[in-house]
């Protein structure tokens, strides 16, 4: 393997844990009423766990309501309670055809907590890149040691690989200093 396809290699697995991060970011409550809070829950119907964007329109027509209208209304119950159940906290109100899901104002002390649970949240994601780092360090040094890259290229890709790492890890710092300036915004 050449050191372009290790890099380009690292690149999309770094981007890929950066995408991971921002689908799951959208998915952490923040006092505002997004559809993101409840689109990937996985809802059991039809046999098999189906993420509910999948069953329903889901919309957030104000800032403090979420309402979900399944295209099927005979899995509204299933939907009704895989959202109670979730570890998201939320009510839902039904009336047979869609429900609505009030999305109550953060305490103070639950902005704390929320921005706490993003900050291990990113911490986690930065080790994530760093083994990704580290396992393309690997195959260099292989490749190095196979003789298939001078000592001269390895060192540039390796320098290569660190810069994608440091790219990367600011990046998730940035989207953790967006979503806590988000969360803690009263």
């Amino acid at each position: 393997m050449s050191s372009t396809e290790i890099q380009t290699e690292t690149k999309r697995k770094m981007e890929k844990t950066l995408e991971i991060m921002k689908e799951e970011l959208k998915s952490i409550r923040t006092g505002r009423a997004t559809p993101g809070l409840v689109e990937n829950l996985k809802i059991s119907c039809y046999g098999s766990l189906t993420p509910l964007k999948q069953l329903a329109n889901i919309a957030a027509p104000e800032a403090q309501l979420i309402v979900i209208s399944p295209y099927d209304p005979s899995i509204l119950k299933d939907i009704e309670k895989t959202i109670q159940q979730s570890e998201l906290g939320l009510t839902t109100n039904s009336d047979g055809k869609v429900i609505r899901i009030p999305i109550p104002p953060l305490s103070g002390d639950r902005r704390e907590q929320i921005v706490t649970q993003i900050k291990e949240l990113t911490e986690e994601n930065k080790i994530s890149i760093r083994n990704i780092r580290r396992e393309a360090n690997k195959h260099i040094d292989k490749e190095e040691k196979d003789s298939k890259l001078t000592e001269d290229e390895a060192k540039k890709a390796k320098e290569q690989v660190q810069k994608l790492t440091h790219d990367n890890e600011t990046k998730l710092t940035e989207l953790l200093k967006q979503k806590s300036e988000e969360i803690l915004k009263i």
